[in-house]
């Protein structure tokens, strides 16, 4: 005979037991900054030498950075890995009980391994450090004990000693993995100093970011080409103009010469103001109230160089030429925005 269970009512919170959470998370932020402002204390007095040697080793890898750790110092490992690989620093996880099945088989000499336990004793990483001796890769450690095994045989030991754990029991890695995953990011940004790596590089590990699509896209990949240009001679009529825009449909034509150069544009805005002044379209020409020298843009240029110059001029179109002035495009504003360079 099966029982059924009532479901635990939802918890709520009275005014004293919110006071309390709120003063948990206050208390928990609080030690983890003291945690890493200890941590710049030290880094900037008495352990500063051992950070330089950290970078230098780092900076001087001709193989690969692999960052090891586990439980919770692997998951903050992993994340050290994927900064550095992200900052210019090619670098790789292995999880530190996979590396004694086979997975040591990614490391090689030329490379450098840093190996994270807060306590310096964590079984799976010391049972790795001789392999990783004797094949000739260099080892930094990250432990709260410069006294550990992990520290001692280490090339480069980095010190994240902490006063405590902002866990109440003080026993969940809370503050240590904290101030570990911030000296991560120190190593990471001091090498993406030292290596001069520049916003067009962090573009190129992040294509599918919203800065590597701004800094990556150019002009030629979103700009509308052949038949989806609208364009008219310079001969045509006002009348001829309208229907190729409006087919078109960019709220503008271009005019081109015999030779296909861009030699005027005629858009929406101008139809509009053309209304104001004129009665009759019937006999107006297009070279009569196009405007002559258009502003254009090269397909070898940024995206983003054209979304400038249509800020600047407070337009919504513009033709993209080659070195000649022909006519090799058309780009709306539209298809900026569709390719999220906007």
């Amino acid at each position: 005979m099966s029982v059924s269970h009532a479901p635990n009512p939802p918890a709520t919170f009275d005014a004293q037991s919110t006071a309390r959470a709120l003063q948990f998370a206050c208390d928990t932020l609080q030690i983890e900054a003291d945690a890493i402002l200890a941590l710049k204390e030290r880094i900037t007095s008495k352990t500063s030498q051992q950070f330089i040697q950290a970078v230098t080793l780092l900076l001087n890898c001709k193989g690969r950075v692999v960052v090891s750790g586990i439980g919770k110092s692997g998951h903050i490992a992993r994340k050290i890995a994927s900064t550095l690989a992200s900052t210019g620093t090619p670098a790789f996880f292995v999880h530190a009980a996979e590396a004694s099945h086979g997975d040591l088989g990614m490391i090689t000499a030329d490379d450098v391994l840093i190996g994270i336990s807060y306590s310096g004793e964590a079984g799976e990483l010391l049972g790795i450090v001789p392999t990783i001796k004797r094949m000739g890769a260099r080892l930094i450690t990250i432990t709260g004990n410069d006294a550990s095994n992990l520290a001692i045989q280490a090339d480069v030991h980095l010190n994240v000693h902490i006063d405590k754990e902002a866990c109440p029991l003080n026993l969940a890695p809370t503050a240590s993995t904290t101030a570990t995953l911030a000296l991560g990011d120190a190593l990471a940004v001091a090498l993406l100093d030292a290596r001069g790596f520049g916003e067009e590089d962090f573009a190129r590990s992040h294509p599918g970011g919203a800065l590597g699509r701004r800094l990556l896209t150019h002009v030629r990949d979103v700009m509308r080409t052949g038949e989806a240009i609208p364009t008219v001679a310079k001969d045509a009529t006002l009348y001829a103009a309208l229907l190729e825009s409006s087919k078109k449909g960019m709220a503008m034509t271009a005019v081109v010469d015999a030779e296909g150069r861009a030699i005027g544009v005629f858009t929406d805005g101008d139809l509009r103001r053309l209304i104001e002044t004129q009665q009759d379209f019937s006999k107006l020409s297009i070279a009569e109230v196009m405007h002559a020298n258009p502003r254009s843009v090269h397909p070898d240029q940024l995206a983003v160089a054209a979304v400038d110059m249509m800020e600047t001029y407070r337009i919504n179109q513009l033709l993209v030429t080659d070195a000649g002035g022909k006519l090799v495009g058309a780009l709306h504003i539209h298809d900026l925005t569709r390719a999220k360079v906007i």
